[in-house]
């Protein structure tokens, strides 16, 4: 740790003022709704890849950001969350992403600008029960090009900013959110991929399995440590090239600057994004600069995390995040590596 700049360190501390925002603030957004965002043009930004974009129900239109996101010159978005994403007609959100795909271009060509491309993303833990490596095969064979591990339903999740008890049937009160969970109950409710050796589980490992044999991206999500060098280590032993570390500052990640350094060395990717230099979490976009600058940036993509109404629209987070970078010390051509270049590689696109 003796290379770690002086402003870098844990993103939160037990008790600070961050740790109270945080708790606060999932509690506000995940209450918080308003019309869906019709967004407009946005400049600067051109060639870029979200590959964390949201936009189910109650979050950003997704055929707007879409439109939005042709028209100011992006290259693509990649869809954590989907619109219609559980439709019976549907096997799942590729079959969503594809529906998009006619009109987008018909708008384009209209517009005179180039279509985005659109990839669909879907996770194993949106119930409570896991999803396997078949229901997850089913999905890859769909054309789905990004997993998440367990994200809102981790018990990580939930030991740390609560969860809505109608995930779990004990409630039929959609806004309701409980305030954390003590780490029993939290994983007696959500999801935990170790067994209780420290290792990954085996219907768990047959995901990954999956994964490297369809070559998609692969998101940690909300995992503990002890999970992420699990599944690092899975994601070496199969030669998984597409692996990324979502939000390492976020109060659910909140990896080191040297974990970081481990993780990156096995070729994993840190997805930073809007989300931790928001007001809603508040971390110092100085000190996020400095990570990146202390880390490379051959293995450093940026992200919006965007959709939810307390936050701008996936394009301007777009602008915002690649803005801020730039403005505290990034190169040009550091902010096209992470925001295009390594994006690219993520989903599988030629840069």
């Amino acid at each position: 740790m003796g290379d770690t700049p002086k402003s870098l360190g844990p993103a939160t501390h037990a008790g600070d003022p961050t740790q109270e925002r945080y708790l606060t603030s999932y509690q506000a957004r995940r209450a918080y709704q308003e019309k869906v965002q019709q967004p407009p043009h946005v400049f600067g930004i051109e060639g870029s890849i979200d590959i964390h974009c949201h936009a189910h129900e109650g979050q950003q239109e997704p055929m707007a950001v879409a439109r939005l996101a042709s028209a100011s010159g992006m290259k693509g978005l990649l869809f954590k969350s989907l619109v219609g994403a559980g439709r019976k007609d549907l096997v799942g959100p590729a079959g969503g992403a594809r529906e998009m795909e006619a009109p987008l271009a018909r708008w384009c060509e209209e517009n005179k600008c180039e279509p985005i491309r659109m990839w669909a993303g879907w996770s194993i833990g949106r119930r409570t029960k896991l999803y396997g490596a078949k229901d997850t095969e089913i999905q890859l064979k769909d054309g789905v090009k990004g997993v998440w591990m367990p994200i809102a339903l981790h018990a990580n999740t939930l030991s740390k900013v609560g969860g809505k008890p109608i995930w779990w049937g004990a409630s039929d009160d959609p806004t309701y959110n409980t305030e954390p969970l003590p780490w029993d109950e939290a994983l007696r409710i959500g999801h935990y991929l170790l067994d209780g050796h420290g290792r990954l589980k085996p219907e768990i490992a047959d995901v990954f399995k999956v994964i490297a044999d369809y070559d998609v991206a692969v998101s940690f999500a909300h995992a503990t440590h002890a999970e992420i060098f699990e599944m690092a280590e899975q994601v070496d032993k199969l030669g998984i090239r597409k692996a990324f570390v979502d939000h390492p500052f976020s109060p659910f990640v909140d990896l080191s600057l040297e974990q970081m350094k481990q993780l990156t060395a096995l070729g994993i990717y840190m997805n930073f994004t809007y989300d931790e230099i928001s007001p809603l979490l508040g971390v110092d976009p100085a000190r996020m600069c400095a990570t990146i600058q202390a880390l490379g940036t051959e293995y450093v993509t940026l992200s919006s995390d965007a959709g939810e109404p307390l936050f701008p629209n996936t394009v301007e987070c777009i602008r915002l995040i690649r803005g801020h970078m730039r403005a505290f010390g990034l190169s040009n051509d550091e902010i096209h590596t992470i925001s295009s270049i390594n994006p690219a590689k993520i989903v599988g696109l030629a840069s």
